[in-house]
């Protein structure tokens, strides 16, 4: 009898449309110890010339201003070159790696691990739909461990939220990594670098505040990415630290203070 009821309730789950938008949080941002290992004076230059190749040849700026990449039309040479990207990253040794250098790492496997997973379940309409996380009430890809790094595996979550959010703190972040969908800040068509990662976050956070996927007035209501309402610790833990945070990259408010509604696309960011 309950193994009928658990099979039963499986199924209506697994019908559910789920978002990150109906939950009250994202994940905390728990430092994993093992990453904060590093050296301040490594002279290793991980090359991710693959991956700026990749972005090239794939994304395209579209006329509403989001980068989108036509996995459909990704040729098998350049899934290839991706794959074996990844590899040699998996090989990288991290630890002895500075912190600048240990940052851009992290930003490029996130986003090249995230459209590699994409390409390997295309088609699909958004990146929730594979379903490959453990646990009943998983959706996307987030929580598979995807790769071993220096003998962890590792996953998309463990990026962001156990190495990047607690180890970095810095809120540009969210711009930097790209879940495939049209609400997300965009994919830089440029590889991060220990060199270029400051202008690409500047560049990224501002290119994403003066889109009205980023924040808009609607209605004399002022409605925001819901990713400042997921991180909302991030960006300062109120809607005054939003406020201020958008402000500081150029967002026009008429004076608003408080934040109305949230919006957040999660259709696949693909060139149409």
């Amino acid at each position: 009898m309950l193994g009928s009821v658990l099979r039963i309730l499986t199924i209506v789950f697994a019908l559910l449309p789920f978002s990150p938008a109906l939950t009250e949080a994202a994940p905390r941002a728990e430092a994993w110890p093992r990453w904060e290992r590093h050296d301040p004076a490594s002279k290793i230059v991980v090359d991710h010339s693959a991956w700026d190749g990749f972005l090239a040849d794939n994304v395209s700026v579209s006329p509403d201003g989001i980068n989108r990449l036509a996995y459909g039309r990704v040729s098998a040479e350049s899934r290839s070159r991706l794959a074996s990207y990844i590899e040699r990253l998996a090989a990288v040794p991290v630890d002895r790696l500075a912190r600048d250098e240990q940052r851009a790492f992290w930003i490029n496997l996130y986003n090249a691990l995230t459209v590699k997973t994409v390409l390997d379940h295309y088609p699909v309409k958004s990146i929730r739909d594979i379903r490959i996380s453990p646990g009943l009430f998983s959706s996307g890809p987030w929580g598979r461990k995807l790769i071993r790094v220096a003998g962890e595996d590792i996953s998309l979550d463990d990026i962001e939220h156990r190495i990047l959010r607690p180890l970095w703190r810095d809120p540009r972040l969210h711009y930097a990594l790209n879940c495939a969908s049209l609400g997300c800040p965009n994919l830089m068509r440029t590889a991060f670098t220990a060199s270029n990662t400051e202008t690409l976050l500047e560049e990224a956070a501002r290119g994403f505040v003066g889109h009205p996927r980023g924040v808009h007035l609607q209605g004399g209501k002022l409605i925001v990415s819901s990713i400042y309402i997921w991180f909302r610790e991030d960006f300062g833990g109120s809607d005054t630290g939003i406020v201020e945070h958008l402000k500081r990259y150029g967002a026009v408010l008429d004076g608003r203070t408080r934040i109305d509604g949230d919006a957040y696309d999660w259709a696949l960011n693909e060139a149409p």
